[in-house]
């Protein structure tokens, strides 16, 4: 009758050595099978584990499936290994053993790596001691994050292949299934980074085993780095024929002539509103509302120099001199509005804007020889009279000279009240007779 295990595992049976050598205590299979037997798994427990298996390698496997034909690079990693074996084995947790890693990105994220392990931690049963000897042979998948920052960090799972030796005992090679996470911490800007990292290795050797490895060591990069996604192609930009800066979605007047100024719809600016855009407008402050011709100037019909608008006097003859309000000039010029203080040269505010077009005209022909004459009407002395209106002429004068009339073809005098041009009699006369003249003397 096979004898019962009580190690608490999947009920287990100690009959290997009973077949070879019909006794219960027997050293023919290494152990004393009274103490510590020689165990199988319960029928359906490997075919589970081999299921397990199965599905872990088919997690693993399909990402490859997916993998982007992308530039690949490798690495390579030499680490230290720190054991945490299963108590079950009844051996030592030790820093004894070695790791080497090699892997292959697929893609920017994903690589896929074999490992080669080994260690030989100290074996202690309670009836047999020495090293027990570990050694694997792994595949895994990896997912890396961040890999372009100092720390990238990622997470792994695969299957391999487990061969044990420990003394007096057959070797034994199973499988396993494995999953973890890690770091690698890049060193500078070169290919080399510390790799720290820890898994969990469920292997189907003896009753079924979890140890928890630990890896400290050095990574190298090599080969091509992934190449970068492609950027996606920009939209076709919104295109402007004309290039006057609006696109041709928003402009109205898609064959603006370059050079042009342009407003917000494309169109050329015309900022006096006279109809003729800024760029071929030889008059670029017209008037508001003002009628122009095709180099967008007020229109002079009988070319006297004055614009239609102004012109008082709209069929002056052909070379004709004309004053501001485009006026014929005979032998004098008057200066209605140029008034003065009572009894005073001192002129009111009145008479600034005719005296400026005096000034506008004579500058316009500088040959004229003027003679400002100032008269009176014939309130007071006669000689109080004159006096008076040579110190108004010469006010005038004075004024004009500052308006850039040459002052040497200007000159004053005063009549007093010799030449009345009404009647004293009455108040509108003498108004009348209280005047300013511009008489044009020679040319």
């Amino acid at each position: 009758m096979a004898k019962r295990s009580n190690q608490g595992h999947v009920p287990i049976y100690t009959i290997d050595c009973f077949r070879k050598h019909g006794a219960i205590k027997s050293y023919a299979c290494g152990r004393d099978v009274s103490r510590t037997p020689l165990t199988i798994e319960a029928p359906g427990a490997r075919k589970m584990n081999k299921k397990l298996f199965l599905l872990t390698f088919i997690a693993c496997a399909l990402p490859l499936l997916h993998a982007q034909a992308v530039a690949q690079d490798n690495y390579f990693t030499l680490s230290g290994v720190y054991t945490d074996d299963d108590a079950a084995r009844g051996v030592k947790d030790d820093y004894a053993g070695g790791q080497i890693t090699l892997g292959h990105f697929m893609t920017d994220i994903v690589s896929v790596e074999g490992k080669i392990s080994a260690a030989s931690p100290n074996y202690n049963d309670g009836v047999t001691t020495g090293v027990l000897k570990l050694a694997e042979l792994g595949f895994n998948t990896r997912w890396s994050f961040r890999r372009d920052r100092r720390i990238s960090p990622y997470l792994l799972a695969g299957v391999g292949v487990i061969d044990v030796k420990s003394p007096g005992n057959e070797d034994t090679r199973d499988m396993f299934y494995n999953a973890g996470a890690g770091l690698n911490w890049h060193l500078g800007r070169g290919p080399v980074s510390l790799n720290l990292e820890y898994r969990l290795r469920r292997s189907d050797d003896g009753p079924g085993y979890n140890d928890k490895i630990t890896t400290l060591g050095l990574s190298w990069a090599f080969g091509d780095k992934p190449a970068a996604m492609p950027t996606p192609a920009a939209p076709p930009a919104d295109p402007d024929s004309d290039g006057d800066g609006v696109p041709d979605s928003r402009d109205a007047c898609p064959n603006t002539p370059a050079g042009h100024r342009v407003d917000s719809r494309g169109c050329s600016l015309d900022s006096d509103g006279d109809g003729v855009v800024d760029a071929d407008d030889a008059c670029p402050n017209t008037f508001r509302g003002a009628t122009v011709d095709a180099r967008g100037c007020e229109m002079d019909d009988d070319k006297d120099g004055v614009v239609n608008r102004l012109d008082e006097c709209p069929n002056t003859v052909a070379g004709a001199r004309v004053d501001t309000k485009g006026c014929e000039i005979k032998d004098v010029i008057e200066l209605p509005g140029v008034n003065f203080e009572s009894n005073s040269d001192r002129l009111l505010p009145s008479a600034n804007s005719t005296l400026r077009d005096a000034a506008t005209t004579l500058r316009r022909y500088p040959e004229l020889v003027v003679e400002v004459a100032g008269h009176t009407d014939s309130d007071g002395a006669a000689e109080y009279n004159q006096g008076l209106s040579e110190r108004r002429a010469i006010t005038v004068r004075d004024y004009l000279i500052n308006e850039g009339v040459r002052a040497d073809h200007l000159s004053a005098r005063g009549y007093g009240e010799e030449e009345p041009v009404a009647d004293n009699t009455s108040a509108t006369g003498k108004a009348a007779n209280r005047r300013v003249e511009l008489r044009i003397r020679e040319e």
